[in-house]
């Protein structure tokens, strides 16, 4: 029981400072990969999990966010101090703009509206060629300057000694943290609560005086804010912002993602991108026909845990803690 007393989402953020110290590049590409696909993740299930609200259309946001990124840092020679949070709040604002129209349907109507929504973003970067870049999208996004680190490197041995790409890693990680932080203290919250009674029964929440469509585009502003703020950091990470990036695959990666960890339960979808990254590492290297053997072993995983992996590992937990009480 002293386990389950343990505050293991630090635990997991300090043990993921350590990874550069493996000396392996690709392991700490590998850690930057799952950390920005967990907030992606996480902020869909703000409204899948917990508001209902299935999304189909949610990767306009995270390349609304990188587009913004990218264009501040690499066109305007804006410091990313500054079009970090830029992207956050102009992929929330697109997110009111077409919330406003989506909310007012309800279940595969709403679900095929943002994804209408989403093509045009799409169609918008693939074809605007002045500013997006078109086809070839936008190469070379800088990475933000680290100049500063040198002089505190002379202070704190441990902080100097690393690339430009590692330092890029450790800022993600920290507002990585602070934004899914932010987003536990939300769905914490009576406004949170508000949500999950709309999820539960729509019908109900508006007989009993909660305004039901306000609550569904506050939180479909919010999942789009923060979903900006992934892509922003995805942008970076990529080295380029591309048209790929609003494609509605990539609204249907980060879906899976948040099924296969576990809708409603906070930290499942970060544990699903994590396991469904590695599996995409992992069945690559092995053959050429990957996709086929991802999606059996999507299905064996959903169809086997119903609640996510989330759900099966407290259940299993639960289990073998009930057992241990009995000994």
């Amino acid at each position: 029981m002293r386990l389950r007393r343990l505050p293991w989402p630090l635990v997991v953020l300090v043990a993921a400072f350590f990874v550069p110290a493996l000396g392996s590049r690709f392991y700490t590409f590998v850690a930057n990969d799952v950390a920005i696909w967990a907030l992606f993740a996480t902020s869909l299930n703000l409204m899948v999990g917990y508001t209902g609200l299935v999304s189909f259309g949610h990767a306009a946001y995270f390349g609304i966010g990188a587009y913004t990124t990218g264009l501040l840092m690499k066109k305007a020679g804006v410091s990313f101090l500054l079009a970090f949070p830029a992207a956050g709040l102009l992929a929330g604002a697109f997110a009111l703009v077409f919330g406003f129209f989506c909310v007012r349907l309800t279940r595969i109507y709403f679900a095929m509206l943002t994804l209408a929504f989403a093509q045009i973003v799409w169609a918008i970067c693939f074809k605007w060629n002045e500013v997006t870049g078109g086809e070839q999208g936008m190469p070379e996004i800088p990475y933000p300057s680290f100049d500063w680190m040198e002089g505190l490197a002379a202070v704190v041995p441990l902080v100097g000694g690393y690339r430009t790409s590692e330092y890029f890693y450790f800022l993600t990680l920290v507002l990585v943290a602070a934004c899914l932080w932010l987003l536990h203290r939300i769905v914490d919250s009576p406004f949170g609560r508000m949500l999950t009674a709309i999820r539960e029964n729509a019908e109900r929440a508006e007989f009993i005086g909660i305004n039901v469509r306000r609550y569904e585009l506050a939180a479909f502003v919010l999942a789009g804010g923060f979903a900006g703020l992934a892509g922003g950091l995805f942008g970076i990470f990529n080295r380029g912002v591309f048209p790929d990036f609003v494609y509605w695959t990539k609204s249907s990666e980060v879906l899976i993602m948040t099924l296969l960890g576990g809708m409603g339960s906070f930290h499942g979808p970060s544990l699903g991108a994590l396991v469904l990254i590695l599996l995409n590492q992992q069945i690559v290297s092995y053959t050429e026909y990957w996709p086929l053997v991802l999606g059996t072993i999507l299905v064996v995983l959903l169809f086997g845990f119903p609640g996510g992996l989330a759900g099966a590992a407290g259940a299993l937990w639960t289990r073998a803690a009930g057992r241990f009480r009995r000994a």
